[in-house]
């Protein structure tokens, strides 16, 4: 070979070289989504302290918050944005789904106890997963981060205090002024879908496993769908648009209400302590909400 032809080879072995460099993927660390929810809820406890928003901290939240959740790539713009209101950003890829995320999440114990929400990096959610009481309705973090598993491109919004902080005010699902509230007003507004998920008590009402509702919205396919899902498999399902399910029906939760008033689908999920507390027994039930979840609207 020439000299001319062993320099042009390894110009172009250089240039090769050079575009793979370029072309690696951004590959965040890996982290368990299911561990990190776990902990974050376990340590939110009954006496913290926590205050809602101001009107101009929740506007500069949003400002942060939104894009993150709906594919927008600027993570330093957000950073500094929802850092100086204590949150914490983490760029990873979830261990269990291998997909790239991104998070932002309140300090467990300060009064800015705002939340956890988190999405796939870059992508437009096709809906929303909410987990209002975490550490009082057990293990619902985890049907949340599950269904988050099984529906790319989904967001999730994980209350950031114990529902009984504050003396109840920082019960997210029946406080307005909630930060949580308002990032799913806001995700409602782009009509996007909203599933909440809630426990009960075995006592509340014996017998049924899942209690599915629109809260104040009317019921639509989805719930539908979700109920005969649900019940496929042998679990008995209290329908709240066909007969009475007491306290569990979530009509007075702000989410639903304010879904109400945009015409936006709100799913008020409610489910008994064994569902979610065995591992089987709440894979069935995210299996069941993701294949009504993906079937449509």
């Amino acid at each position: 070979m020439s000299a001319r032809n062993l320099l042009v080879t390894a110009l172009g072995l250089v240039c090769v070289a050079v575009l793979a460099v370029i072309n690696i993927p951004n590959r965040p660390d890996g982290i368990d989504l299911a561990e990190r929810s776990s902990q974050f809820a376990g340590a939110l406890e009954s006496d913290a302290p926590y205050r809602p928003p101001t009107v101009r901290e929740g506007e500069n939240a949003l400002t942060g918050l939104i894009p993150l959740l709906t594919g927008g790539k600027d993570t330093q713009s957000e950073l500094k944005t929802l850092a100086p209101l204590g949150f914490t950003l983490t760029d990873g890829r979830d261990t269990a789904s291998g997909r790239h995320f991104v998070m932002a999440a309140s300090q467990p114990g300060d009064e800015r106890g705002w939340g956890m929400y988190f999405a796939d990096y870059g992508a437009a959610p096709k809906v929303v997963i909410e987990v209002p009481h975490p550490n009082f309705d057990l293990d619902t973090e985890q049907v949340g981060v599950q269904l988050y598993r099984a529906l790319p491109g989904s967001a999730v919004l994980i209350a950031g205090a114990h529902r009984r902080a504050a003396n109840g005010l920082a019960d997210v699902a029946h406080n307005a002024n909630s930060l949580f509230n308002l990032v799913a007003t806001a995700l409602a507004r782009k009509g996007l879908p909203q599933v909440q998920l809630h426990g009960f008590d075995d006592n509340s009402r014996p017998g049924t496993g899942v209690v599915v509702s629109g809260g104040s919205t009317r019921h639509t396919a989805l719930h539908e769908r979700i109920a005969d899902q649900i019940e496929a498999d042998g679990t008995v399902v209290c329908r709240a648009w066909q007969q009475s399910c007491g306290h569990l029906e979530g009509t007075t939760n702000v989410q639903g209400q304010a879904a109400d008033s945009m015409g936006a689908v709100f799913a008020h999920i409610e489910s008994d302590s064994e569902i979610r507390s065995q591992p089987a027994l709440r894979k069935k039930l995210v299996a069941a909400l993701a294949a009504a979840i993906s079937a449509g609207p």
